[in-house]
């Protein structure tokens, strides 16, 4: 860390301007070298207060906060990365590099949990851009202005929103569709804007897609959500930015209309919330009435120490914000660098909810995002002589199947939903019961067909469930 002051200006890196930062210097040839080359395959973008106050660089490259946002090249496989260097570095060739980077993304599933083949809703057999409804109660809804972010985190399962995929790209221009379709689905309680990130939006931009959902007519929406990572890498976006006070002021709005503002506060690592600024945020945000809680993956070489932890949770309650979920990392971009083995991800989660008290334990996890719904690792179990996983849906496409506990064959080697077997002979989980179709969904086909994907990527673990 540094006793630099907290910067004030937003100022971004991405791959074409990093060099102007000054810890470029500071990073050695092969670290600059993995962060040119890969990140031509996943998004890369910083910015001053990320490098200046929640780095350590004498800590680089393990530093947990260098890894979430600057690439690196054990992301790729060693064959592609070396190919791909060659195309970068020494051929300089753009339309081999775009060819090469599309076969690399196409393998690694841009869209998991069937978001584009099963979670986006039609009317008159059309799509909704910009909405996805998996859940009975909750609809998403990705704003395009609020399609990228203050930095990327190298893990993020929606990086395909961010690299010029523009046909796996889920964005909305305006409200009208989203009215219309919550006219005509009272069962919906909850909108959670999403992207990206919405707070990288203007608050008089935000307002224009909060405040029709205040409409009496809408009255059966309950909690407007907004998913943010601002509040960590950013969150001068609620304390110093020009319009910071205008946004307090709308959250206020939303509070005083009789609907609950839940801020969804993306956290990966305790160092994010020991900032003073972030404190501050918190204290800001929560004050208006609205709600934060706190989310974030577990996720391999960022945060696989049950004390950080401990630490974030406990940190967040005491400043008022709520302790949600821990999640899995998603079977999507480099997961092969990110995984953890699911019953290490347990013990983990056993670990750190030890540590806290009861006002932290409103944390749920580990919790996969998997294709049937949110299924959380309940524990490790002996039952009738088998060792067992214990799991239950959280949130589920179907309501009945919500808290059904259920048992898979425990697997030390597991890292998601789809490596799972059903425990005692049975051939498949009660969801699965009458199923035509196998579990595993098909993941979307290349546009531009399979052939440009690289060879040496056959064998990854990639489908949309």
């Amino acid at each position: 860390m540094t006793a630099e002051p907290v910067p004030v200006k937003f100022k971004p890196y991405t791959r074409q301007t990093i060099k102007q930062a000054r810890q470029w210097e500071w990073m050695p040839d092969d670290l600059r070298e993995a962060t040119q080359v890969v990140s031509h395959v996943l998004p890369f973008r910083t910015n001053e207060y990320v490098l200046d106050r929640l780095i350590d660089w004498n800590n680089v490259p393990d530093d947990p906060i260098y890894r979430l946002v600057f690439p690196h090249r054990d992301m790729l496989a060693p064959e592609e990365y070396a190919h791909l260097r060659d195309l970068v570095l020494v051929k300089k060739d753009d339309a081999a590099i775009a060819r090469y980077v599309h076969g690399i993304r196409m393998r690694m599933n841009p869209h998991p949990a069937g978001q584009m083949t099963h979670n986006v809703p039609r009317v008159n057999d059309a799509p909704l851009k910009g909405l996805q409804h998996k859940y009975k109660e909750t609809v998403l809804f990705f704003p395009s202005a609020g399609q990228t972010c203050h930095a990327y985190c190298t893990f993020c399962f929606r990086w395909p929103q961010f690299v010029g995929m523009d046909d796996m790209k889920f964005d909305a221009r305006e409200t009208t569709q989203l009215a219309a379709y919550l006219r005509e689905h009272t069962e919906v309680t909850d909108v959670l804007i999403t992207g990206g990130d919405p707070l990288i939006m203007n608050t008089r931009s935000l307002a224009e897609f909060i405040e029709p959902l205040l409409a009496p007519e809408l009255a059966h929406i309950q909690n407007i959500r907004i998913g943010t990572k601002s509040v960590a890498y950013w969150p001068q976006r609620f304390v110093s930015d020009k319009d910071a006070d205008d946004l307090l002021r709308l959250f206020e709005r939303v509070v005083a209309s009789g609907k609950n503002m839940a801020i969804m506060g993306h956290y990966n690592h305790a160092v994010e919330l020991r900032q003073e600024i972030a404190q501050k945020a918190v204290k800001r945000i929560v004050g208006t009435g609205a709600t934060l809680r706190m989310q974030g993956p577990l996720i391999r070489h960022i945060n696989e120490d049950p004390k950080s932890w401990a630490e974030l949770w406990t940190t967040g309650v005491r400043l008022g914000a709520i302790p949600y979920y821990m999640f899995v990392e998603r079977d999507t971009g480099p997961r092969e660098y990110f995984q953890l083995p699911l019953a290490r991800a347990h013990e983990i989660f056993q670990q750190a909810y030890q540590m806290v008290s009861g006002l932290s334990r409103t944390v749920r996890g580990p919790s996969m995002s998997a294709f049937p719904g949110k299924v959380v690792i309940d524990g490790v179990a002996n039952i009738a002589g088998e060792k067992v996983f214990a799991l239950q849906f959280l949130q589920a496409r179907n309501a009945d199947w919500v808290r059904k506990p259920f048992y898979a064959k425990f697997d030390p080697n597991a890292t998601w939903m789809d490596d799972l077997v059903p425990a005692f002979g049975k051939e498949k989980f009660f969801f699965e019961e009458g199923e035509a179709a196998p579990r595993k969904v098909i993941r979307l086909a290349s546009a531009r067909g399979d052939a440009a994907a690289p060879a040496a990527a056959c064998g990854s673990h990639s489908n949309a469930a």
